[in-house]
């Protein structure tokens, strides 16, 4: 399988008044083109900031950090960035908010408004073109802020907890509709949760992280039967539990090793 992100012995270091923190410490790690991994663990154990370094809004300490085969050194409109919250613009349309990517990279174009218009049809917001966000719920607000997200056909998606603020019959909703989005389009993603059933539902692998400073406690590959199915038919299935109480108890290993977060 071709690598696509990859972080190789990676350490950040935050700077600030107080003084200095230690992030994440020699962390390798590799992704290749169509895989699912999630990110899980305490907090402070480096998970956005692992998000932040790959999607170059930040530069890390030590090591480097590749995408597509190239160092990062900036942020990218190959690398698409979905956050908890959809950060629509109010005077804006959801079609011009979807747009927003094309024309921050200069490549607004007919054929690009159109494929906007096509995922929006795709993903459950034909008609919603010229409503304005207030208009719309919260489950419909965030994928529109992935039609935005996919705009721009990134290879890489990274989601920062982009289900967590919602209802959890929306949450399962949204989770099978990226799962299949993203499958489909033979995207890669990186998702940060501090769920383990949504890690084990999306995923094809899952790196549980410890804390303080943050490193990798585990990785673990899902089983096939549970990757081929949706995230909510994966929930169903007999082996789910088997797979989320190993996740969790790496997840208290590695809190009791790291101490409290």
């Amino acid at each position: 399988m071709e690598t696509l992100l990859k972080l190789e012995e990676v350490t950040h270091v935050y700077v600030g008044d107080q003084g200095a923190s230690l992030a994440v410490e020699n962390l390798s790690l590799s992704i290749g083109r169509g895989e699912f991994v999630s990110l899980v663990g305490p907090s402070g154990c480096g998970k956005t900031t692992i998000l932040s370094l790959l999607a170059g809004l930040l530069t890390p300490t030590k090591g480097t950090v590749y995408a597509l085969g190239e160092p990062v050194r900036r942020p990218s409109p190959k690398l698409g960035y979905m956050l908890q919250q959809d950060y629509l613009f109010p005077w804006r349309t959801i079609l011009e908010n979807a747009q927003i990517g094309l024309e921050l990279n200069g490549i607004k174009t007919p054929a690009a408004t159109a494929h906007v218009r096509q995922l929006l049809h795709e993903l459950g917001l034909g008609g919603t073109e010229q409503r304005m966000p207030y208009e719309l719920s919260g489950g419909m607000r965030q994928r529109a802020a992935l039609v935005r997200t996919l705009a721009t056909e990134p290879d890489v998606l990274l989601l920062d907890e982009p289900f967590s603020a919602l209802d959890m019959h929306i949450k399962l909703q949204l989770e099978d509709l990226v799962h299949t989005t993203l499958e489909a389009r033979g995207k890669t993603a990186v998702l940060v949760t501090h769920d383990l059933a949504e890690a084990a539902a999306m995923s094809d692998r899952v790196v549980v992280l410890a804390p303080n400073p943050g490193r990798i406690q585990a990785i673990y590959e899902m089983p096939k039967a549970l990757r081929e199915l949706p995230p909510t038919e994966a929930r169903k299935q007999p082996e789910f539990q088997g797979v989320f109480e190993q996740l969790w108890e790496a997840l208290e290993s590695g809190e009791a090793e790291g101490g409290e977060a």
